[in-house]
């Protein structure tokens, strides 16, 4: 097998291995690329204040931390799996209501910790944008505890 071919069958391989996942997800809709877009910005940021800034609240010292790191990611990883749960509430029911208004909550609720984040290192934001992101995040907690 030639070089080529090794790459192509990786790459084959993660695009099923994505789709599958994505697909258990509910579908790679815009809702879900919202979601893994705000999961991801929202790393990075706490990635920056701790390693160039010094300033992560998770910390004592402010710095990066593998502990803090690898929980950070667990935590996204159990957004993802209360998101597959909602995803199944909807087959099973035949909506398409309760993954959304999840999904909702959880980007609402990234995006006001990215704001929280800009804040830290200094960086001003409209207070329209962390209004919307909180009736964003309001609207989800509302809509499933009810």
């Amino acid at each position: 097998m030639d070089t080529a071919a090794i790459k192509n069958s990786v790459i084959a391989m993660f695009a099923v291995i994505g789709g599958c996942i994505a697909g258990a997800l509910g579908g790679w809709d815009v809702m879900l690329k919202a979601l893994l877009t705000v999961m991801t910005v929202d790393y990075i940021m706490g990635l920056i204040i701790a390693l160039v800034f010094h300033k992560s609240p998770k910390t004592e010292s402010g710095r990066a931390s593998s502990d803090k790191c690898i929980k950070g990611i667990f935590k996204k990883g159990v957004i993802l799996l209360i998101v597959l749960v909602a995803a199944q509430l909807d087959s099973v029911t035949g909506g398409e209501y309760v993954r959304n208004i999840v999904i909702s909550f959880f980007i609402g609720s990234e995006g006001l910790s990215i704001l929280e984040n800009a804040g830290i290192i200094g960086i001003p934001f409209p207070a329209f944008l962390k209004n919307a992101l909180e009736a964003l995040q309001d609207k989800g907690d509302a809509k499933n505890s009810t």
